[in-house]
């Protein structure tokens, strides 16, 4: 991964309770002493085509967002890969009116959706306008990071040279 192109993408409204977590939660990994060098983490509001060039240029895309997943609020997924793709065509729905799914047939159509890609997201509450994170909510984020820092340490290992 260190010669790819790698971009943590946190989605979501802060205005909107938990929809917001995406963008929480990328914004406590960019803090991190831990994040790996080169690796670059944006906060993708609530979705916009303008957010396909970041996408394009990417190799590795990990996003972090709210989503309803009918479980227990604040319960952590991670879709990958192919699992990813089928999630965000499932018609389940984001929260957003641009849809990630959207922005990923994008890149597919012009043959640049990032090799290795994966969706963390997080069951939210509510979604009642100027509210903080449920508690639920805001506890999940730690679980969150450290799956996005699994995925990472995963993609690393597959990408190290072997001698065989």
């Amino acid at each position: 991964m260190k010669s790819a192109r790698t971009l943590i993408l946190g989605i979501g409204n802060t205005l909107l309770g938990d929809d917001g977590v995406g963008v929480h939660a990328v914004n406590q990994l960019r803090q991190s002493p831990a994040l790996p060098q080169g690796i670059r983490c944006l906060d993708g509001g609530v979705l916009a085509f303008s957010l396909s060039e970041f996408i394009l240029q990417t190799d590795v895309l990990i996003v972090l967002d709210a989503a309803f997943l009918d479980l227990e609020p604040g319960t952590v997924r991670c879709f990958s890969g192919t699992e990813m793709d089928r999630y965000l065509s499932s018609g389940r729905r984001s929260i957003h009116e641009v849809g990630l799914g959207d922005l990923l047939d994008m890149a597919r159509l012009m043959n640049r959706l990032p090799k290795s890609r994966a969706l963390v997201c997080i069951q939210a509450r509510s979604l009642e306008m100027g509210a903080p994170l449920s508690p639920s909510v805001a506890q999940a984020v730690p679980d969150a990071i450290s799956t996005v820092f699994q995925l990472i340490h995963d993609w690393l290992k597959q990408e190290e040279p072997r001698d065989d």
